[in-house]
């Protein structure tokens, strides 16, 4: 077991790209935990998708030995975590499990958005934060004025920042002895019955589930029996270790150390994140105060494509659903798709990479349906329905009225983007309730219909913005209004996953805007395709995509017109007999790419 006094417990926040897993290899590589044979970029970033968009969106655990200037031995742990704003929940939670951060800031950006979301977060989880500017390397890098910018804008102490390069190796070293020198060692009784934190965990078809924990206080041993407090299942330890990064067994975990445990688990579900880890006898009374869920903000269908893959995408979602708490699922049924899960989203980007997942880990090709939230339908004849998905709206003529979600959404914004964010809320039907001052910041709360929210406010807001924006919403009440349903015929087929409810005053205007995008986005066929959109029966907006056209009259050099218009006239007729017939294809991107808003 290692001295409490010679741990350190850290994490990496920062915005995304601003380099926090190019740091973490770095320190990797100054302690000597892995071989100079087996280092690669992005050493943490285990799955495919990660390295492929170059992002993090599993946080990651690795433990490092460090022999300190003064001779000291010491022990680190390091939580690399996300940066984008759709996993800000997996940052949270690894906030929970150490007690400093690592703020990596660019010193030729400065401070951006999911800087301040995350360092708030650290600062909430009382951590100690050693401030890092990245990137001194390149000719546009100013470390005064970022880190005068850190100091007004976050309102940390940024005189003993650390200069870095974490590409060239430069600063690293100081970086380590800081950790050592800044950040606080854990606490914790070693005598006190166990208690043990559980931060992540993921199914391995191997070794079944792998729970990361943190030991708060007493040991944790192999064979021990162990109790979740949540649900008070019991389970008997059979492997303990740490990573390095790599898995590497040890014979037990003492205060402040973080490590892994298996304990023939069968189902991630039993393991719930957040959740008091004790022993089954003699454990502790008290648990740790849980980690809030997250709340999704989009929902929508997955389908197979294969239909006969239904219960193949069922254990995919389940097993997915293990190593991401914050998605949720629940089956549904559609006319045109057969079986398949409604499932909720942290925002696009969280729905993108799920979906990719499904298709790389599982191999199952999906349909994405259209992001949508539930509506209350009330009929003329006094029967109430809960609707999922537009697809399945009643005709209107026997509905009585609709009412959809609203919510109270909470925006903070620096004062000069104010005038563009509160024109976005009016676009999207918003009712503002107030607006007040936190420093020179403005916060503003708006009534907002959920529905023009799931699409894509949150990134509309980031942009406009310039990414300083932070946003924060809770359900406030059902409430009538005038909705219809829109439907995307294609080659006068009405296509199910792109029905999408929306305010009858802005129909037309979406209508001809998923028209136009679908044009750009649907591959050419050999032959012409109407695509329309239309409110019940009335058509509102419509685009031809042209036909492939082959040259038929290519082989007639002068001669008779009546020749070449007789070939045209026999071209055209066989387009036309082809789009009776004709299947069209619409490729998986499209249906996203359609659905986003572009103002």
């Amino acid at each position: 077991m290692t001295d409490l006094s010679k741990i350190r417990n850290f994490s990496i926040v920062a915005h995304i790209d601003h380099g926090k897993s190019t740091l973490a290899d770095r320190l990797i590589q100054e302690t000597g935990t892995v071989s100079q044979r087996d280092m690669k970029e992005q050493l943490l970033d285990t799955m495919d998708i990660e390295r492929e968009r170059g992002i993090t969106i599993k946080a990651n655990t690795v433990r490092l030995d460090y022999l300190s200037d003064d001779g000291q031995d010491y022990v680190l742990n390091l939580i690399d975590t996300p940066g984008h704003v759709d996993f800000a929940y997996e940052v949270s939670r690894s906030m929970r499990a150490v007690e400093g951060s690592l703020l990596v800031v660019d010193s030729t950006q400065g401070v951006e958005a999911q800087t301040l979301a995350n360092v708030y977060q650290a600062i909430d989880a009382d951590h100690e934060i050693v401030p890092i500017l990245n990137k001194i390397d390149l000719p546009a890098s100013d470390c005064d004025k970022v880190a005068e910018q850190i100091e007004d804008v976050i309102g940390i102490d940024a005189s003993g920042a650390i200069f870095v390069s974490a590409k060239t190796g430069q600063g690293i070293h100081q970086t380590l002895e800081a950790i050592i020198s800044m950040l606080p060692p854990p606490l914790g009784d070693s005598k006190a019955p166990l208690k043990a934190m559980l931060v992540d965990s993921w199914y391995d078809a191997y070794l079944g589930v792998i729970v990361l924990v943190r030991v708060i206080d007493g040991f944790l041993k192999k064979g021990d029996r162990v109790r979740m407090m949540s649900n008070n299942s019991v389970h008997h330890v059979e492997k303990i270790g740490v990573f390095r990064p790599e898995m590497e067994a040890v014979d037990l975990l003492g205060p402040g150390e973080i490590g892994f445990i298996t304990a023939s688990i069968k189902q991630v579900r039993d393991t719930r994140v957040g959740d008091t880890i004790t022993h089954e006898k003699n454990g502790t009374l008290v648990a740790l105060d849980g980690f809030k869920p997250s709340q999704p903000v989009v929902f929508c269908g997955l389908f197979p494509i294969d239909s006969s893959l239904f219960e193949d995408l069922r254990s995919s979602i389940e097993k997915l659903s293990l190593n991401d708490a914050s998605f949720s699922y629940e089956m549904e049924t559609s006319a045109a798709l057969g079986f398949g899960f409604r499932c909720g989203f942290l925002g696009l980007l969280h729905l993108e990479v799920v979906r990719d997942r499904v298709e790389r880990e599982f191999d199952i090709e999906l349909i994405t349906t259209a992001p949508s939230v539930i509506y209350h339908i009330y009929m003329r004849d006094g029967e109430f329905i809960e609707l999922h998905n537009p697809a399945d709206m009643p005709d209107l003529t026997h509905v009585d009225h609709m009412e959809e979600p609203r919510i109270k959404a909470t925006i903070l914004v620096p004062d000069e983007y104010l005038g563009d964010v509160l024109k976005l809320c009016q676009d999207r039907r918003g009712i503002q309730l107030e607006l007040t001052y936190a420093g020179s910041r403005a916060m503003v709360v708006y009534d907002l219909p959920l529905n023009e929210v799931v699409f894509d406010f949150y990134d509309r807001l980031k942009s406009i913005s310039k990414g300083y924006a932070s946003f924060d919403y809770q359900m406030l009440e059902y409430r009538t209004d005038n909705l219809v349903k829109l439907q995307v015929l294609v080659n006068e087929e009405p296509v199910d996953a792109l029905s999408i409810m929306v305010h009858r005053d802005r129909a037309e205007q979406r209508g001809r805007m998923m028209c136009e995008k679908l044009k750009d986005l649907i591959p050419r066929h050999m032959f012409k395709i109407p695509i329309q959109a239309a409110i019940g029966g009335r058509i509102v907006a419509r685009e031809t995509l042209a036909a492939m056209r082959k040259d038929v009259t290519a082989k007639c050099y002068g001669g008779d017109v009546t020749r070449k218009k007789k070939l045209l006239e026999k071209q055209k007729a066989g387009k036309k007999k082809m789009r009776q017939f004709g299947k069209v294809n619409i490729p998986q991107e499209a249906f996203i790419s359609a659905l986003k808003m572009d103002n």
